[in-house]
């Protein structure tokens, strides 16, 4: 089964994508920690793509696809025509240092690595593809 939803690529459309995700995966009956979890490492990717995104603009869209594969996995797909960050090339961040500096964010991907089974970034001409996928 697939599902989409595709909204401008504006910081405000993020609930519409929250929203859209916790009512398929309710639908799922998945214990609600699994549940919550998927939905904060999407709207953390969607978040990064739309405020980090160097050529996303409100004139383009960001598309979350949804694929749900029998009861063992699920797979979400994020396109973006902004311009990508390689997720792939992610390093972590030393925890203690972003205590110690008192920094603001900087752990949102460690949680999406975290939190999903596979992490990646599928390239095309015009757009890009973050693929995150869930075993249950």
């Amino acid at each position: 089964m697939k599902s989409s939803i595709s909204v401008p690529s504006e910081k405000r459309n993020l609930q519409l994508i929250r929203k859209f995700i916790l009512d398929l995966l309710k639908e799922r009956h998945l214990p609600e920690i699994d549940v919550h979890s998927m939905v904060l490492a999407v709207d953390e990717v969607c978040a990064n793509l739309i405020i980090h995104s160097k050529n996303s603009t409100s004139e383009h869209s960001i598309e979350v696809d949804v694929i749900i594969s029998g009861q063992n996995k699920i797979v979400f797909e994020i396109i973006d025509k902004g311009q990508g960050f390689d997720i792939r090339k992610y390093n972590e961040p030393d925890i203690k240092e972003i205590i110690k500096q008192k920094r603001k964010g900087g752990v949102g991907l460690m949680l999406v690595k975290r939190i999903m089974d596979e992490v990646d970034l599928i390239d095309r001409k015009d757009y890009h593809i973050v693929r995150l996928t869930k075993n249950l």
